[in-house]
């Protein structure tokens, strides 16, 4: 297997622009910039921000599941939105998919996407090595103990008295 895996899901930007949908490196994925296309290449939900969020996600999923990552593994998400003013649609789906292993993320406002019926391109980064969940709500694992640092003496310039003004 090459270090370096390429994967297209053939929507119609894909060869006009030149990108993969996916592309594996070693212990790292990066998914392109994914709307809510079906396999036809064709928009979802023209209009609706929550569908639109959704569909990106499912095939976000779809094209990690081709590798053999799963969506807890998503350690980073990029949000693209033309309307700020829908961000509880967006949270709603987002947090739908990553309620239990929450991703790094951003959310930036566009003024266009590739098409004019476009409301949402997401991106996403995992990581495919061993999967652990641990979140801030968790123990960390111990540590193992070194030995104590030193304590390294340091001079300091002696205090000087303050002086009074008469």
């Amino acid at each position: 297997m090459s270090p370096i895996s390429r994967i297209s899901t053939n929507t119609p930007w894909e060869p006009i622009v030149g990108y993969s949908r996916l592309v594996r490196a070693g212990d790292m994925v990066a998914v392109s910039g994914t709307t809510a296309t079906d396999e036809r290449g064709l928009i979802v939900g023209a209009g609706q921000m929550y569908v639109q969020a959704r569909k990106a996600l499912d095939n976000i999923r779809a094209a990690l599941e081709h590798v053999g990552v799963r969506m807890d593994q998503v350690i980073r998400t990029r949000m693209f939105v033309t309307d700020m003013e829908r961000f509880p649609d967006v949270a709603r789906a987002h947090k739908e998919f990553f309620r239990d292993s929450p991703p790094a993320s951003t959310l930036v406002e566009v003024r266009r996407l590739a098409h004019r019926d476009m409301l949402i391109e997401i991106e996403a980064d995992a990581y495919a090595g061993v999967a652990t969940t641990q979140t801030a709500n968790t123990k960390p694992r111990a540590a193992t103990q070194s030995k104590p640092a030193k304590k390294v003496a340091r001079k300091t310039a002696p205090k000087k008295k303050p002086t009074r003004r008469k």
